[in-house]
């Protein structure tokens, strides 16, 4: 697999019009890219890791979509027919702007899994792991009021964890701490309402236990980027960061072999 690594100073803008274009706020984006890499060997791939202001979610939605109007645009000059935001905190603040402002592009942007959850649960009770900027969004409202019905909703921001990804240091610990409130509710279904906790889900898993079931939405958005991209290409890898390009590398190599 052809592979490079870039900063936001020195790539180069590619030649082709085909590249699907996929960011985040740091890595945990790679949750998506990798279910799109492995369905798709032959797209080009350029995923962007925005981890000089990483994380997104703790900033307000204003600062949000100004920063992901910058990523966004990075991504069209680089050629980009298709754009995932593969950061639930990006979409909540800036995809239906996005969508306005380059009506000639796909984009595929994430929302809290609410639907499947709801269609699952017996117990009536869902809990939802997210940032505080996606849950106080109108998309995440739009979501759980759509499909919510009966059910009851029961969120809780855990910024600490996307962290814990970004640094792998990972403490089993405050994982506990960010879930067990939302186990001890009643849930039996658990959505990942950001993409850097499903470099979690096996840690969430067993402490949540197997009556309650983890629902991380990138096998769904990569099939939806499926859909919708170019997949014809040359199957081109590329990882570009707008933070240190060692500590991207390093990143690289844990999360993805």
């Amino acid at each position: 697999m052809a592979a490079s690594v870039a900063t936001m100073r020195r790539a180069s803008v590619l030649e082709w019009s085909t590249v699907i274009g996929i960011f985040d706020s740091g890595v945990g984006g790679l949750t998506v890219w990798r279910h799109v890499s492995d369905a798709a060997p032959q797209a080009d791939l350029w995923y962007l890791a925005d981890q000089a202001n990483v994380p997104y979610g703790p900033r307000p939605l204003d600062e949000v979509r100004s920063i992901v109007t910058e990523v966004t645009d990075r991504l069209v000059m680089l050629g980009a027919s298709t754009v995932v935001m593969a950061c639930h905190t990006a979409s909540a603040a800036a995809l239906e702007e996005m969508r306005q402002r380059h009506p000639h592009l796909s984009f595929v942007g994430l929302e809290p899994a609410i639907k499947p959850a709801t269609e699952w649960t017996e117990t009536g009770r869902v809990g939802v792991l997210a940032t505080s900027t996606t849950l106080d969004g109108p998309l995440y409202a739009r979501v759980v009021e759509r499909y919510a019905g009966d059910v009851e909703v029961i969120t809780r921001p855990a910024p600490e964890l996307v962290t814990m990804v970004e640094t792998g240091e990972i403490d089993p610990g405050t994982i506990e701490d960010a879930v067990m409130p939302l186990v001890d509710t009643g849930i039996d279904a658990l959505v990942l309402g950001c993409t850097h906790f499903g470099f979690l889900a096996d840690h969430i898993a067993a402490i949540t236990g197997s009556d309650v079931r983890i629902i991380d939405p990138a096998p769904a958005v990569a099939a939806q980027v499926l859909r919708v991209a170019d997949l014809e290409g040359s199957g081109t890898r590329n990882f570009e960061t707008t933070g240190d390009q060692l500590t991207f590398v390093t990143q690289l190599e844990r999360l993805l072999h």
